[in-house]
């Protein structure tokens, strides 16, 4: 995938980017899991495997699916989704 003028990993990156806003899938557009899963960790103090679980959960989306759902318009390119 393309993301800021540079090809990239949608495994390694878009999976860990804020602009990832989620994968369509035919005509349905589904949600990072990954996004739901750190806002958990962070206020409900959830486990650690809940982003494991995420993460394993974009990849089924993006192998089923036919695009990357990215809200980065100003190509700013990767933006960290984890940071404390």
């Amino acid at each position: 995938m393309d993301c800021a003028g540079e090809a990239v990993s949608v495994y390694r990156k878009c999976a860990y980017c804020s602009h990832c806003r989620g994968v369509r899938v035919g005509g349905r557009v589904y949600p990072a899991p990954q996004e739901k899963a750190w806002t958990e960790v962070k206020m409900r103090n959830a486990p650690d495997d809940t982003l494991m679980n995420a993460a394993l959960q974009f990849n089924t989306l993006v192998r089923d699916g036919t695009a990357i759902e990215c809200d980065d318009d100003a190509q700013e390119g990767f933006t960290p989704l984890y940071h404390y």
